[in-house]
């Protein structure tokens, strides 16, 4: 049986419209028959529609603790962008691959399995585990379920690797995330008779003012760490929506917001902040005209940070195989921090590919970068044979 390369096997997985609002069971379904091919077992963890699967796979001794390879399936949508060749095609130019999730994070999953068939020729120490999953870039949301299985079958690794795109770096941190959807209910009203009205947008207004009082206490009073390119939490708004027309006064605006947070600082106490003062002072103004309007504020998604210590052995382990002794920290999010939250397990994360070229449009992905990231697993796979 002829080896696939890892552009070879990219190519393959680009070609699976993977976009999260998307069913990834037939990338799934490949992968399973690849696996099956060089005679690895998987086992699937389902979404309640039954659309959706994680992926988990073994190689090696089962019994003994071993690695975690993580990746995400899904992938960001291409409606809107302009690209300059087929986003499912992989396409290659200039010692660039290009295509949808080439860099974030099929890249990596490709180097994985095409790393599969030395994998399973040796004679391991430790077992190599492949955790597929769906959803990461919803809000990190599909691995819980894989994490919950694993937990209750006492499965503990020694280390994870999420190899979502650090250009080969070791990154042992990330903020954690609340994402925020703001429903403002006022009175709608003729605007020449504004003040019998309730103006959802206005309201709406002084919560986006009071996100940016908060960002700029952050910036200013928070805590710091200089491992991150902005070393502080941060807040933001993203979207806004309210009114029909400049003669209707509005009854209902909408809005998105975020709060990205230090690891180490209480990022469910600002959304609490957030509520009581809507609470408190906005929806007491508003009822005192329209006793039937408010504001309701739902966390739609969210995850954890991560911050594994600089001298852990996990991350010894990685900054080794990459021949690296730097490490940092980002601010995007990744499923790392599920990983060390609900596992225990030290993180680490470290992926080929530069993450200021995902979900952007003629993603890519350097095709040095799989090579660096094979000879990384090459090497990961001579640790898991001597295991030591």
């Amino acid at each position: 049986m002829q080896t696939p390369t890892s552009q070879q096997i990219l190519a393959q997985l680009i070609a699976f419209d993977t976009t999260s609002h998307r069913s990834n069971l037939a990338l799934i379904d490949h992968v399973r028959a690849y696996l099956a091919e060089y005679g690895v077992d998987s086992r699937l963890v389902m979404d309640a529609t039954g659309q959706k699967a994680n992926l988990w796979a073994t190689i090696g001794p089962a019994d003994r603790p071993g690695v975690i390879l993580s990746g995400h399936t899904d992938t960001v949508p291409v409606e809107g962008q302009d690209w300059a060749s087929d986003p499912y095609a992989l396409t290659a130019r200039d010692g660039r691959l290009y295509g949808r999730g080439s860099c974030d994070m099929k890249g990596f999953l490709a180097c994985v399995l095409a790393a599969v068939p030395d994998l399973v020729a040796r004679d391991l120490a430790r077992p190599v585990h492949l955790a597929f999953s769906y959803d990461e870039e919803v809000g990190c949301v599909g691995v819980v379920g894989l994490l919950e299985m694993l937990r209750d079958e006492g499965i503990r690794p020694a280390l994870c690797i999420v190899g979502e795109p650090s250009s080969m770096q070791v990154v042992i941190g990330h903020k954690a995330k609340r994402s925020m959807r703001v429903t403002v209910r006022g009175r709608g009203c003729h605007s020449s008779l504004a003040p019998q009205g309730v103006n959802a947008v206005d309201y709406a207004a002084r919560l986006v003012v009071r996100m940016q009082d908060i960002a700029a206490r952050l910036a200013t009073e928070g805590g710091r760490d200089a491992d991150y390119d902005i070393t502080h939490s941060t807040a933001h708004t993203g979207t806004i929506r309210g009114g029909t027309a400049l003669n209707i006064v509005p009854d209902l605006c909408t809005l998105d917001c975020e709060f990205r947070v230090l690891p180490q600082e209480d990022a469910d106490a600002l959304v609490q902040e957030l509520r009581d003062y809507a609470r408190d002072e906005l929806e007491p103004m508003m009822r005192r005209i329209a006793p039937e309007a408010g504001i309701e504020i739902e966390v739609f998604a969210q995850f954890p940070g991560l911050e594994t210590p600089p001298d852990a052995e996990a991350v010894t382990l990685v900054k080794r195989l990459t021949g690296s002794n730097g490490h940092s920290k980002v601010a995007f999010g990744t499923e790392g921090g599920r990983f060390a939250e609900m596992l225990g397990v030290p993180t680490v994360i470290c992926g080929p590919g530069a993450i200021a070229q995902a979900h952007k449009p003629d993603e890519y992905i350097e095709r040095s970068q799989l090579d660096a990231c094979d000879a990384f697993l090459g090497r990961l796979a001579d640790w898991a044979t001597r295991g030591a």
